[in-house]
């Protein structure tokens, strides 16, 4: 078997030993005599490997005591319109902090059921840098400000997340989580889909403080009550328990490989390399996203001629290099580079890059 190099912003690749390990208990975990596919979430088994999953998560992203850590079936997009039935109020106000495709989906989940105010917003510059604090136009009442860490289509990401004062700051860190050291107590709440860095698609993590769970919030149902789901200890019904264990085992990896100020240094390795042959390239290549906003996890890129995009994708996959079509959002070329993408697979694709030139340029 040759695996090729994923450049997918997700579902990503996933670490090769966690497929393996994976693969390896699949048929039969440990001494239980069935798959952990099968076996019940309730049992002495399947909790040892969710509280351990939670237990390395904690010690992998340095979260405080007094954050509640929620496993939860679904998507981000799911969180999205959880958040404010959790913790604004009837008739409370959210702000939200546009820097992309994904922070428009936020506030759209959220319309339904508040005033979700736009606080600051890139698009009128196409979303290629993002909106300065200074013209941040916060509201005082507001349940929550919300902000997207990392765009995955716009390739746009915030190094440093400012300050909101005294409301409490809400981020969607799902491109982006344990891709660098992270000062989870400067938030009331973190959520990210899993399947970036974390694991595999259909599960996701939220981290919130516990002092917000205590919000009224407003009328919804005991499953969509991130208080009960958190005294239950994500375990309201039956959770994606395979999705929960292929996460456990990849948080162990990541400890394993030293953390995530070593996939900090790494990823700047990967993103450095990738955006130099983009800019050394005199034109061939171009990304429109302001230097100092530039994504390390996901990098759009355009052709000088779009005629070419279809030769490059396959001369690529032919290459093992696959996942590199942009969104139909930009068009283009993207290139993720999550934790589990080894600096192998940048420094092949960067060589491709310039084969590719030499031949159609």
């Amino acid at each position: 078997m040759s695996r090729a190099y994923n450049f997918s912003p997700g579902p990503a690749m996933l670490p090769e030993p966690v497929l393996r390990q994976a693969q390896a208990t699949l048929l039969e975990y440990g001494e239980v005599g069935a798959s952990i596919l099968e076996i019940s979430h309730r049992g002495a088994d399947f909790l040892a490997v969710a509280r351990q999953a939670e237990a390395d998560l904690r010690t992998l992203l340095t979260i405080p005591d007094d954050y509640a850590v929620l496993f939860t079936a679904g998507g981000a997009t799911t969180v999205q319109a959880l958040l404010p039935l959790n913790f604004a109020a009837p008739g409370q106000p959210c702000d939200y902090v546009i820097s992309g495709h994904w922070g428009k989906t936020a506030l759209k989940q959220a319309a339904p059921y508040v005033e979700a105010r736009i606080a600051a917003s890139s698009e009128a510059g196409g979303f290629r840098d993002l909106p300065p604090r200074e013209q941040w136009q916060l509201s005082p009442d507001a349940a929550y400000v919300h902000v997207t860490a990392n765009e995955t289509i716009h390739g746009v990401e915030w190094r440093h997340i400012p300050d909101a004062g005294a409301v409490p700051l809400v981020a969607d860190f799902s491109s982006s989580i344990a891709s660098e050291p992270l000062d989870v107590s400067r938030f009331g709440l973190i959520y990210a889909g899993a399947q970036k860095n974390l694991g595999p698609v259909g599960i996701t993590v939220v981290i919130v403080r516990r002092d917000l769970l205590e919000r009224a919030g407003q009328p919804r149902a005991p499953i969509l009550d991130y208080r009960a789901i958190a005294a239950a200890e994500s375990m309201l019904n039956t959770p994606p328990s395979w999705n929960w264990y292929v996460l456990g085992l990849t948080v162990q990896w990541m400890l394993e490989q030293g953390g995530v100020a070593e996939f900090a240094r790494r990823n700047a390795r990967k993103a450095a390399l990738l955006y130099d042959a983009i800019d050394g390239s005199g034109g061939f290549y171009r990304n429109e996203v302001a230097p100092a906003a530039r994504s390390r996890m996901n990098v759009p890129f355009f052709l000088h001629d779009p005629a070419l995009d279809a030769l490059f994708l396959s001369e690529a996959k032919q290459a093992g290099l696959i996942g590199l079509k942009g969104h139909r959002v930009l068009g283009g070329m993207r290139a993720s580079l999550y934790n589990a993408m080894p600096e192998a697979g940048v420094q092949a694709l960067v060589e491709f890059m310039r084969q590719f030139q030499a031949t159609h340029g």
